[in-house]
C-alpha cells in the first residue's frame, strides 16, 4: 500500500487531518531517537486518544480485514500447526482458524512487510490476515505454546550442552544465551512478572509439570509439551547456577541464586528433592531490595496495633508470631524491629536465612554444616550486650530455654513458631519440655496470623450470600444487614481469578494475671482460647470477619485460611472445630 493510501488510511480511521498524522509520525521518530520502543500504531492511537483495541478495530474495518478476540477464541491443534513456534514467537503472530485450507493469522501490525511475508512462506498455503491487540497475542502464545516454547523449539534434544557458561547478572526478557540459559531465564521472568514467590519444578512420568505460587495459591503455568526431554539438562542448569553438586542426585540439595531483574536486586532460595521420575526442584524469590511495611501498613486493628506498640517497647519479655510458613511471620518481626530501630539500642538476630537485609541491626545466618545452630547462634548473641534479639524460629528445647533465659535476665526476644492459633503455643513449649512457670512468667504475648488474598479492585462487585449459611459460617448476626459482601468478578488485570495481592489476619493473645493461673496448671490450648476470648482477644476468624466487612477480602478467604471456633449452632448442639 501506498505511502500516501496509508495516511488517507489512518487519518480517516482516528478522524484526523492527514497533516495532523504527519506531525504524530514526526513526534514518533524523535521518541525512537530518545530510546523508546513504542511501535508506531501504539504510539499512534495513544497521541490520538483512542484505545488500541477500537483503533485496530477500526482500521480493520479500513482494511477489510476480521478483527478478532482472542479471549473469546478455542484454538485448535492444526491451526496453530500450520505455523512453526518460531515465526509465531518471532513475529509475535497466532494462527486461529483453518477453515477449507486457509489458515487466519492475527497480527497487531498490518503495515509490516517482513512479518507477513515471512508468515505467507512458513504457511506453505492461503493465508487471512486479521487484527489483535499486541499483548492479547503475547498472552495467547503463552497459552497455547508455553512458556519458552521458541526456546525450546530451538534445542536439539542430543546438543551438547555447556552447563558452566558464566552465570547471568541480570535477567531480561529477551535473553539470548544458550538456549538451556535462555529457557531458565524466561521461567524465572515469567515468574517475577506474575509476583510468584515460589517457582516448583515438579517431574511426572510423561511431563515436567512447572506451577508458580502467586498470592499463596499454586498454579499451573503453560508449557511446551517436549520439555520433559530437556529435564535433566534445566534441572542441572538450576543446581549449577545455585552452586550445588551436579552429579549427586540421589540427595536433597540447597543452594542460592542472587540475580537482577529490571534492576532490582532478587535472592532465590532453590531446594531439590529426589522423586521417582527425578530431582523435584522448589524456588523461593525473595526480593532483597524490597521496602518494609511500617506496622501501620500491616492491617491491623487500632486496638491490636496500639497494644503491639507497647509490647515492642518493653524491656524484656518474648514476643512469639505463629503460623504456618508463608504466613507473614517474617514480615512482621520485621516491621515490629523497623519500628523500635535506633541508636540506642543494640538488635541482633540469628535467621534461616536472612531473608532481608536492615541497615543498623546485626543479621547472623544460621550455618548448621558448620555447626552455627540457632541454639549456638543465641548463645553467643548473649555474650554481645544486645538489647533486643531476634531468633528466626523456636525448633527444639535447646533454642527455647536459652531464648527464656534470655527473656528473664533483661532481653526482648522475638521468634516465630508453628502453630495453628495463639494459645496453642503455650501447650507447645510445654511439650517441649519448658516448664509451665517459665513460659507464664516469660512470654509477653503471643500473635498468630494468615494471609487472605485481597479482591482485585478493578472488577470488584457486590456478592448476594445467604443469611442462613452466614449464621452456619459463624458471621456476626447482628451485622449481617449492615454488611455489604465484595467479591472479584474476574479480569485481565486479575487472570479471572478474582484477587490480587494480599493481606494479614491476626489474633492477639496478650498474657495477663488472669491467664497464667490456666497455663502454670496445664490447660488445654481450648480452655486458655476460652478464656482469652472472654477477656477480649479476637480470633483470626473474627479479624477476617472484620476484612469482609471492610470490603478487602471474601468469606471463601477467611474460610479457607482459619478454623471453625468451637461454638454452639442454632440448635444448642456443640461444633466441633474442623478445618475449613
Amino acid at each position: 500500500m501506498a505511502f500516501n493510501s496509508v495516511k488517507i488510511l489512518f487519518a480517516s480511521v482516528l478522524g484526523v487531518m492527514p497533516e495532523q498524522y504527519d506531525e504524530v509520525r514526526k513526534a514518533w521518530a524523535v521518541a525512537v531517537d530518545n530510546g523508546s520502543a513504542e511501535s508506531f500504531l501504539a504510539f499512534l492511537g495513544r497521541e490520538c486518544g483512542m484505545a488500541e483495541d477500537i483503533f485496530l478495530q477500526r482500521l480493520a474495518a479500513g482494511l477489510n480485514w476480521p478483527y478478532v478476540e482472542l479471549g473469546k477464541l478455542i484454538i485448535e491443534n492444526e491451526a496453530r500447526a500450520k505455523i512453526s513456534t518460531k515465526v509465531a514467537f518471532q513475529y509475535i503472530v497466532l494462527p486461529t482458524v483453518l477453515k477449507d485450507g486457509t489458515v487466519q493469522i492475527a497480527v497487531s501490525n498490518p503495515f509490516d512487510t517482513a512479518m507477513l511475508n515471512a508468515v505467507r512462506f512458513d504457511a506453505h498455503g492461503p493465508v487471512q490476515f486479521a487484527l489483535a491487540p499486541r499483548a492479547e497475542i503475547e498472552k495467547a502464545l503463552k497459552k497455547y505454546y508455553g512458556v519458552g516454547a521458541e526456546t525450546l523449539d530451538e534445542m536439539d534434544e542430543e546438543m551438547p550442552l555447556d552447563l558452566d557458561l558464566p552465570l547471568d547478572k541480570e535477567i531480561t526478557e529477551g535473553d539470548q544465551d544458550a538456549s538451556v540459559i535462555k529457557f531458565v531465564n524466561q521461567v524465572i521472568w515469567e515468574a517475577y512478572k506474575e509476583r510468584a514467590t515460589d517457582i516448583h519444578l515438579e517431574p511426572q512420568e510423561d511431563e515436567l509439570r512447572i506451577r508458580y505460587r502467586i498470592d499463596g495459591i499454586l498454579h499451573q503455568t503453560p508449557m511446551p509439551p517436549q520439555l520433559k526431554r530437556f529435564q535433566a539438562a534445566l534441572i542441572s542448569r538450576l543446581k549449577v547456577m545455585s552452586g550445588m553438586n551436579i552429579s549427586e542426585k540421589r540427595l536433597p540439595q540447597d543452594g542460592r541464586i542472587n540475580v537482577r531483574i529490571k534492576g532490582e536486586e532478587i535472592d532465590i532460595r532453590v531446594s531439590t528433592v529426589p522423586t521417582v521420575y527425578g530431582e523435584s526442584v522448589s524456588l523461593r524469590l525473595l526480593a532483597r531490595g524490597k521496602i518494609f511495611l511500617s506496622l501501620d501498613k500491616l492491617g491491623f486493628s487500632p486496638v491490636d496495633e496500639a497494644a503491639i506498640r507497647e509490647l515492642i517497647v518493653k524491656p524484656h519479655g518474648i514476643m512469639l508470631v505463629t503460623g504456618p510458613t508463608g504466613s507473614g511471620k517474617s514480615t512482621s518481626l520485621y516491621a515490629m524491629m523497623s519500628t523500635i530501630n535506633s541508636v540506642h539500642k543494640r538488635i541482633i538476630t540469628v535467621e534461616e536465612p536472612v531473608e532481608y537485609e536492615l541497615k543498623g541491626i546485626n543479621q547472623i545466618a544460621v550455618r548448621p554444616e558448620i555447626g552455627l545452630t540457632f541454639a549456638v547462634g543465641l548463645r553467643h548473641i548473649l555474650r554481645q550486650d544486645p538489647n533486643v534479639i531476634m531468633v528466626g524460629e523456636i525448633r527444639d528445647l535447646e533454642t527455647a530455654e536459652i531464648a527464656i533465659r534470655a527473656a528473664l535476665t533483661g532481653h526482648l526476644v522475638f521468634s516465630t513458631l508453628h502453630t495453628n492459633d495463639a494459645p496453642s503455643a503455650f501447650t507447645r513449649l510445654i511439650d517441649m519440655g519448658i516448664e509451665p512457670f517459665l513460659v507464664a512468667s516469660s512470654i509477653e504475648a503471643i500473635m498468630a496470623q494468615r494471609l487472605v488474598r485481597t479482591i482485585c479492585p478493578v472488577c470488584k462487585a457486590e456478592q448476594k450470600v445467604e443469611r442462613e449459611y452466614l449464621r452456619k459460617i459463624g458471621f456476626p448476626e447482628a451485622q449481617i444487614a449492615t454488611t455489604r459482601f465484595m467479591k472479584g468478578a474476574g479480569c485481565e488485570e486479575c487472570r479471572q481469578l478474582g484477587y490480587q495481592g494480599r493481606l494479614a489476619i491476626y489474633e492477639l493473645l496478650v498474657l495477663n494475671e488472669e491467664l497464667r493461673p490456666h497455663i502454670l496448671g496445664r490447660a488445654a490450648s481450648s480452655t486458655i482460647a476460652q478464656r482469652a476470648v472472654e477477656l477480649g482477644m479476637r480470633t483470626l476468624r473474627d479479624d477476617g470477619w472484620n476484612k469482609v466487612k471492610a470490603g478487602t477480602t471474601t468469606i471463601e478467604e477467611v474460610l479457607r485460611v482459619t478454623q471453625i471456633e468451637e461454638h454452639l449452632d442454632s440448635l444448642g448442639s456443640p461444633k466441633k472445630p474442623v478445618l475449613a
